[in-house]
């Protein structure tokens, strides 16, 4: 009788060994696909540390933190190079899909505008949307026009019948500098000149 108690205790104990050693396996084959490229890795959170050229990507799955070595840092994150590891840092805005730095953005999601560095539904006062850059370019507000010139033909202002007169207006220096595009500059008319010049002699302009 003990003989069989002791047997049975003896496979019972076999089979749970079995079953920690497959399950030490499973953990350890999941531990290596969790840890590509990692110098150092935790069972429960992934990668620690990575090597030289990859960076850190550290996401959250509720109160979990988890790591991972990439190439490149993924959308909505920008790499950051330190002397003892390479992160990904997280946008600060969560409409940016690219960004320089933190709090500069380089590319905005679909249905958002971007303008110095920042993205926007709506482009703000003075710029337009620019449908195939997603980007807010500023608009050009000239000065006021001038007065007409005189009706000129050939650079004469009379001995013909008609002429052309033209007005310009003025583009801020800030606009020209962002090279925006501005309406027009420069407006002619026609205009009636007088056909017969003073003394029978031709004017200039």
């Amino acid at each position: 009788m003990q003989w069989i108690i002791f047997m049975l205790l003896l496979f019972i104990s076999s089979m749970e060994m079995l079953t920690q050693n497959r399950w030490k396996k499973q953990a350890s084959a999941g531990l290596l696909e969790n840890c590509t490229g990692c110098v150092l890795c935790s069972e429960d959170n992934g990668c620690i540390t990575c090597h030289h050229r990859l960076f850190l990507l550290i996401w959250r799955d509720g109160i979990r933190q988890y790591g991972m070595c990439v190439h490149t840092c993924p959308p909505g994150y920008f790499g950051v190079r330190g002397l003892e590891v390479n992160r990904c840092t997280k946008c600060r805005s969560p409409s940016c899909e690219s960004c320089f730095s933190r709090d500069f953005c380089m590319k905005c999601k679909d249905k958002f505008y971007l303008y110095k560095g920042q993205c926007f539904r709506q482009c703000p006062p003075g710029t337009a949307a620019q449908p195939g850059t997603r980007e807010c370019q500023e608009t050009c507000e000239p000065g006021p026009w001038s007065e007409w010139s005189a009706c000129t033909h050939e650079s004469r202002t009379c001995g013909c019948k008609w002429g052309v007169e033209t007005r310009v207006r003025e583009v801020p220096e800030a606009a020209r500098e962002e090279g925006t595009a501005c309406p027009a500059l420069l407006e002619t008319r026609r205009c009636r000149m007088k056909k017969h010049c003073p003394g029978g002699e031709h004017g200039t302009a």
